[in-house]
């Protein structure tokens, strides 16, 4: 089996050198590894053209910047492998990671395995449980762990290898110019994954740092949490043979966690430029489950009713804990 690694690269000088070193010394040579760099300003774009320089499976892009989907999508279209592997710049893989996938996986369409974070304080903490599966197809796999606790969330595209072919032939590519953009990959990725394959090893290390992507503070941030809840809803309200609760859940707590509390005292005062955003017959389909129900009232009348009511729930149930 040979696979590709994905690593787009922006301005992480720092950490890269981390992120090279542990992919250089994995002990399967069946692999080859495409770095794009996403229009770096900072030294990464030197580090890798050292690296290109000294290991033959280095593969270096350079392009204007156009984010991280865009970078991803770059390496896919240049990826030879069997199996694709996204790698984000500033985390790493664990040894023998890529010898491990090659041994367990099953000519699956997707190969799911764990975990960990790892602080920029030092930190560190115990992996997620692993789970093992060995016949479900993606649906099934979304339907049993997508609302599932866990530290490391269900929709990091990282925690999984991909058949380039099927990724190809059903034109799933990441969406580019938005945040969260692994909240609307993941769940398309498995609905069109015919067969998946669950193994417990804790294969990848995502280090937690201030500045990087996913702990910045951005209002776009808040914008396009509702344009993945748009885009979910338009694909799959159509589709009349699946099992869609715990999908209709999630779609339905991006549309309304925009409006949380900690939301507003984070980003201030958005709720005019959100519900322009909102499909409301879309939030309305979703709605499904009594309390979301309540929940689109509200919000269809206004905002500070919504947050009131989300007052009062959480007194209540923090004295009936109490009891």
């Amino acid at each position: 089996m040979f696979i590709s690694l994905i690593i787009p690269v922006y301005n992480v000088e720092q950490y890269l050198q981390d992120c090279l070193n542990s992919v250089v010394a994995q002990t399967n040579l069946d692999y080859e590894v495409i770095c794009v760099d996403d229009g770096s300003t900072d030294g990464s774009l030197t580090i890798l053209k050292e690296f290109q320089n000294r290991y033959n499976q280095i593969t270096v892009i350079t392009q204007q910047n156009k984010g991280l989907s865009g970078a991803r999508n770059a390496g896919i279209l240049a990826a030879k492998g069997d199996y694709l592997f996204f790698l984000d710049s500033d985390d790493w893989i664990e040894p023998n990671a890529l010898k491990i996938l090659a041994q367990k996986q099953r000519g699956g369409d997707l190969v799911c395995f764990n975990g960990r974070r790892l602080f920029e304080d030092g930190r560190t903490e115990e992996p997620d449980g692993g789970i093992e599966e060995l016949n479900l197809n993606g649906w099934e796999y979304y339907g049993k762990y997508a609302l599932v606790r866990r530290k490391f969330h269900f929709v990091c595209s990282v925690l999984r290898l991909y058949r380039r072919e099927y990724l190809l032939k059903n034109k799933l590519f990441f969406e580019e110019g938005i945040y969260h953009e692994d909240n609307l990959f993941t769940p398309l990725a498995c609905y069109y994954a015919q067969t998946v394959k669950v193994i417990p090893d804790c294969l990848y290390v995502y280090r937690i740092r201030k500045g990087s992507i996913t702990q910045s503070v951005n209002v776009q941030r808040l914008y396009d949490m509702i344009t993945v809840a748009n885009k979910l809803s338009d694909f799959f309200i159509p589709i009349r043979d699946i099992d869609k609760n715990n999908l209709y859940r999630e779609i339905a707590g991006e549309y309304f966690g925009a409006f949380m509390p900690e939301k507003r005292k984070l980003y201030g005062d958005k709720d005019l430029a959100i519900k322009m955003l909102i499909n409301w017959n879309n939030f309305k389909t979703v709605s499904i489950y009594a309390r979301h129900r309540r929940i689109y009232l509200f919000l269809s009348i206004h905002s500070a009713l919504f947050r009131t009511y989300i007052y009062f729930e959480k007194r209540i149930k923090t004295s009936l804990n109490n009891c």
